[in-house]
């Protein structure tokens, strides 16, 4: 029960803390962290094998996800603030694919790497009877992923151009 409760708080604040960032590797690395709320989470469930894959899983699309980054700030003129990129897609359309899908793939869109993972320790996380409170958080955190993924897709890749 502590590892739950500990595992859906890191969940949560790291979700929240990385909304609200605007350095680049800080959000990768805050979105790393809410994973690793996510397998503890899995592991508080019993789940070791799910968790084991999840972690796996993680580590590839993060890895893209960190590769696509120093794309990124190499071509921004070595600045790590998402504030300053803006429109880069025109510039590095396959870097924005392979972002988008590393990104995506976190979020857990179907047939995505994380979604395979993610889907299988949330659908059972809902046939254990730990309480509404449990499942609450854990899908107020999912929401948490979604909206900080987004918010860096667009501000990097959609938004306006912020630079000098």
């Amino acid at each position: 029960a502590l590892l739950l409760c500990i595992s859906i708080m890191t969940m949560f604040m790291s979700g929240v803390v990385a909304i609200f960032e605007y350095d680049l590797k800080k959000i990768i690395a805050l979105s790393t962290l809410s994973q690793l709320g996510m397998m503890m989470f899995s592991i508080s469930l019993g789940l070791y094998e799910l968790a084991f894959f999840h972690l796996l899983t993680h580590a590839l699309f993060k890895a893209l996800l960190f590769l696509c980054a120093g794309i990124l700030i190499h071509g921004a003129g070595n600045t790590q603030d998402i504030r300053s990129f803006g429109g880069l897609s025109l510039n590095f359309p396959l870097v924005t694919v392979c972002m988008n899908l590393a990104n995506l793939s976190l979020c857990g869109v179907p047939f995505l790497a994380g979604f395979y993972s993610k889907d299988l320790i949330v659908e059972l996380a809902c046939q254990y009877s730990w309480g509404i409170f449990v499942l609450l958080m854990m899908f107020i955190c999912l929401g948490l992923t979604v909206l900080y993924s987004v918010r860096l897709t667009y501000l990097s890749f959609v938004g306006p151009y912020g630079g000098g």
